[in-house]
């Protein structure tokens, strides 16, 4: 095969256009995005686990799932996203549903697979291209800074640099702790890479924060390769008794409106950092984007997985020069090769990766420079989206708090023209969500 030939396969196949795409940057950019969603592997196990789901098949799901699903972005969609399954959404599925409110982890299952079904339809109907659509742009722009805070805020927590504290809520964490002490020189590491702008950066900064990690005792190499566990204990163990009951209507609903926003927060906020939104503020295969998420939910429920959604990490291989679907295939190859690899992934610590998360937050800041802070109809429904995403641990109630602000101002204020009927009607949806 020539390069030629072998340049048209990729665009046809995952639109990977040589005219405007690096394949050695999308490849970077793929191995950069799973890097930084890698603890998703070590992570999602250890929360689902929690409701007497066996723990190794569990990681095998996982990693399964999110390859399928990357790769599945790559090829249909052409869009450079990784999905896996949803960090809060998971905790969800485990704490409140099979914990707190006592169902079994086949129930929760069952409820994730209808709500996938209802994605399903959601996006043929072009009903997910439309709520896109009715966002205005100041808010499209706030989504994408509030989700900057917010990975850059998840990345903090996750290295204890920022800690609970039950006085003040959030405290500063023990500096002198190795962990800590790592976070901070690949921050510098990669800081300083990004500065003198080396290509791959991030992941190199990754990379050599590992290495550095051995001598100080945080990264710990058990092996290299292993025999991925059976998923046999959770394939397919759907309940179907109660699927009629009003708790799985609830549960299915809440289900349905985080994965929603989160999915259409994360690709508004990417989309708009990479600069792939087109002039008249509408997203390119966005259908085909929310079709990869909902047929993704819905199989990763059948292989005993919690809702799969586009992940906010996309973002650290879209700030790579990621563009094309090349970039998801990558990284979706990188998650089935991590079903063999698996003690040599999970060996990354958090510390290595916590860098190109705070990183990633900064970049993420430049779109607010495109928001007019003198018109307060805009600045203050921004300011209360951008800051609540963060702060309330979510993306969802940070866009429906924004939302709501918008509608609020600008009809209180005289300017009707400037809410559309569809804007009304989601800030509908969104009080008996609260309230009801």
């Amino acid at each position: 095969m020539t390069t030629a030939q072998i340049k048209g396969f990729l665009q046809r196949a995952v639109g990977f256009n040589p005219n405007e795409h690096t394949a050695r940057v999308e490849i970077m950019a793929g191995c950069t995005t799973f890097l930084t969603m890698a603890y998703i592997l070590a992570v999602n196990p250890d929360v689902m686990s929690a409701t007497g789901m066996d723990k190794g098949a569990l990681f095998t799901t996982t990693a399964l799932v999110s390859a399928i699903a990357t790769i599945l972005m790559g090829v249909y969609a052409k869009m450079p996203f990784a999905l896996a399954p949803g960090m809060g959404l998971n905790a969800f599925f485990a704490y409140s549903i099979c914990q707190m409110m006592g169902y079994s982890w086949q129930f929760a299952l069952t409820a994730v697979f209808i709500e996938g079904l209802l994605f399903i339809l959601l996006t043929v109907t072009n009903l997910r291209e439309k709520i896109v659509e009715v966002i205005p742009d100041p808010l499209k722009r706030a989504i994408g800074i509030g989700i900057g805070l917010y990975i850059a805020f998840i990345g903090l927590h996750n290295a204890d640099i920022i800690v609970r504290n039950d006085a003040t809520l959030v405290s500063l964490g023990d500096l002198s702790s190795p962990s800590v002490i790592l976070t901070i020189l690949g921050v510098v590491i990669t800081s300083v890479l990004l500065v003198k702008r080396v290509k791959g950066a991030l992941l190199l900064g990754i990379v050599i924060t590992t290495l550095i990690g051995i001598p100080l005792g945080v990264t710990k190499f058990t092996g290299v390769m292993s025999t991925p566990p059976s998923i046999e204990p959770i394939f397919c163990k759907l309940e179907w008794s109660k699927i009629f009951s009003g708790e799985m209507v609830a549960i299915v609903f809440s289900l349905l409106f985080v994965d929603l926003f989160d999915t259409i927060g994360t690709i508004i906020g990417v989309t708009s950092r990479a600069g792939m939104v087109n002039a008249d503020g509408s997203i390119p295969r966005l259908k085909q984007a929310f079709m990869v998420d909902a047929v993704a939910t819905t199989g990763g429920a059948l292989l005993g997985s919690s809702t799969v959604t586009t992940f906010v990490e996309s973002a650290a291989g879209v700030n790579e020069g990621g563009r094309s679907g090349l970039t998801a295939l990558v990284a979706g190859v990188c998650f089935a090769l991590s079903l063999l690899f698996a003690p040599f992934f999970l060996a990354i610590p958090t510390a290595a990766t916590t860098p190109v998360l705070l990183l990633v937050g900064v970049m993420m800041m430049a779109e607010v420079r495109k928001i007019d802070f003198e018109n307060y109809a805009d600045a203050i429904p921004a300011f209360v989206c951008m800051l609540c995403i963060p702060l309330t641990y979510s993306i969802s109630d940070g866009i429906v708090l924004g939302h709501l602000s918008y509608v609020f101002i600008n009809t209180c204020s005289g300017n009707f023209r400037r809410v559309k009927v569809g804007m009304y009607i989601l800030a509908v949806l969104f009080l008996l969500k609260f309230f009801i």
